[in-house]
């Protein structure tokens, strides 16, 4: 997109996960049944989507904690992220193939609650990471705390614009409580702590791809030619500002090893927390916050 003006200050906030703990499952065994004929654990991992960077890295980390722990991750999930039914198919699916645990990160909060209920019935424990789920079927949530990244955002952002001007905030889709939580941190900042910031839109979808994020974008603009700053609370509503990052790889890593542990009934956390972390253009080049930004993936061309 073209901009003749000069082009507003942007944050964006990526969603951070973590895959987590699963308890004990009698599939276990397949490690160490006689004869030498052990099988693997097998764990399924089922994100929201799969095209954005930020699932690939997610994957990039369960795949190196299945490998140093031994054990197979069949990595499935829907292609788009508000496509529901296929979420839930997928789901299904892995139950019927006797999976020895699941960890996903729902699209909603409630339409994954049957599929879960049903996996505990079979003895499938599930791990929930990212975004939460109604009921308690569940053995471990696992996630970054959502609304504190919205809250480091806003004092950024307050920050750059010295407590004044015209601000607005691109929503992504609605009913997706980490995104929710993210967009209201923010929102409850800026209204307390810089009162002089007038936000100009707050309700906008922008969906999940970043072509609908353009069109969103653009109709704003067009709409509100004096704005000073934009927030955006994940990838696909932004891409190339300043980012307010929970880190991906690391929560992959940690959740598979979660999972293990608790699978081998070795000691493990139940909530794990990994962190959020603010790159700017004066931090952007710290090995930390760099790997953040440009996350390694080379272990997927494995």
């Amino acid at each position: 997109m073209s901009l003749s003006r000069r082009a507003p200050t942007c944050l964006i906030l990526a969603a951070g996960v973590t895959l987590s703990a699963l308890l004990f499952h009698p599939a276990c065994r397949r490690e160490s049944d006689g004869g030498g004929n052990a099988q693997k654990l097998r764990l399924a991992v089922i994100p929201m989507g799969t095209t954005h960077e930020f699932w690939k890295a997610i994957h990039a980390g369960a795949k190196k904690a299945a490998d140093e722990t031994g054990v197979e991750i069949i990595w499935k999930g829907p292609l788009k992220e508000d496509d529901r039914n296929e979420q839930v198919q997928i789901v299904e699916t892995m139950i019927d193939a006797g999976v020895d645990a699941l960890i996903l990160t729902p699209l909603d909060d409630r339409a994954l609650m049957a599929p879960v209920a049903e996996a505990k019935a079979r003895g499938i424990p599930t791990v929930i990471f990212n975004t939460a789920l109604k009921g308690g079927d569940f053995i471990a949530y696992v996630s970054t705390d959502n609304w504190k990244g919205g809250v480091l955002a806003a004092e950024r952002i307050g920050e750059l614009m010295q407590g004044r001007g015209k601000l607005i905030l691109i929503r992504i889709i609605e009913g997706v409580e980490g995104n929710r939580q993210r967009e209201e941190g923010f929102l409850e900042t800026i209204r307390t702590r810089f009162p002089a910031i007038e936000i100009l839109s707050d309700n906008q979808y922008a969906g999940i791809t970043t072509e609908t994020a353009y069109q969103t974008t653009e109709n704003l603009l067009a709409r509100f030619h004096d704005v000073e700053a934009i927030f955006t609370p994940n990838e696909s509503t932004t891409f190339g500002c300043l980012r307010a990052l929970q880190d991906p790889v690391r929560m992959g890593y940690d959740s598979v090893r979660a999972a293990v542990a608790h699978l081998r009934r070795e000691p493990h956390e139940s909530r794990i927390d990994t962190g959020v972390f603010l790159a700017t253009p004066e931090n952007m080049h710290q090995p930390d916050i760099r790997r953040l930004l440009i996350p390694d993936l080379t272990i997927l061309e494995r």
